[in-house]
This record gives C-alpha cells, structure tokens and sequence, in this order.
C-alpha cells in the first residue's frame, strides 16, 4: 500500500507542475512583444481580425478570386442538383409513390 506521505508529495509535485506548465505556456501571452518580429506578427494578426469582421466571406478578395470562388460554387451546385432558384441550404424533400402494378386474373 502506498502510504499517505507519498501521495501527498504526488498530489503537491502534479500540482507544482500543472502551474508551471500553465504558466509557460501563458508567460508569452502575458508579455509585451520586443522583438521586432513579434510586434509584426501581432500586428498582422489584429489587421486581419479588423479586416475578417467586415462582413465578407473573403478578406480583400481581387475580382479573379472572387470569379473563381463563383465558379466553383455554380460548378458544386450543378454536381449535387443545385441551380438558379434552388436553395441548396434546405433539407431535400423526398415524394415517393407506389408503383403501379397490373393486376393479374387468375381465374379462367
């Protein structure tokens, strides 16, 4: 059986070692960049938040692009039964019928 000094010095070593860690891995968050590189990075990073809430699917799209992204939109909607008017976000409704089947006389 263990005894309960040991896992008391587990208990405080997993604990010693989660703050640690946690704290590692936060300390580059917590600090302001000096590195020039960084500060770069940073700033790029808050530029493009900026620029992605502006409401639009792409950021700064040239028209090139946004005519290719079109294109395979239309091109993906007329593989899977899209088209003009079809609102390829809804559920597809499904109509089955009964078959018709002739009937036979077996009496003669």
């Amino acid at each position: 059986m263990l005894s309960s000094q040991f896992l008391n010095t587990i208990k405080g070593s997993v604990k010693t070692g989660i703050c640690s860690r946690n704290i590692g891995i936060l300390a580059p968050c917590l600090q302001k960049a000096t590195d020039p590189i960084q500060q770069l990075f940073v700033d790029k990073i808050r530029e493009y938040r900026q620029k992605s809430n502006s409401g639009k699917s792409l950021v700064d799209p040239t028209p090139d692009l946004e005519k290719e992204l079109t294109t395979e939109l239309e091109k993906v909607a007329k593989q899977y039964g899209g088209g003009k008017g079809v609102d390829m976000t809804k559920f597809p409704s499904f109509k089955f019928e009964d078959p018709q089947i002739d009937s036979i006389n077996l009496e003669k």
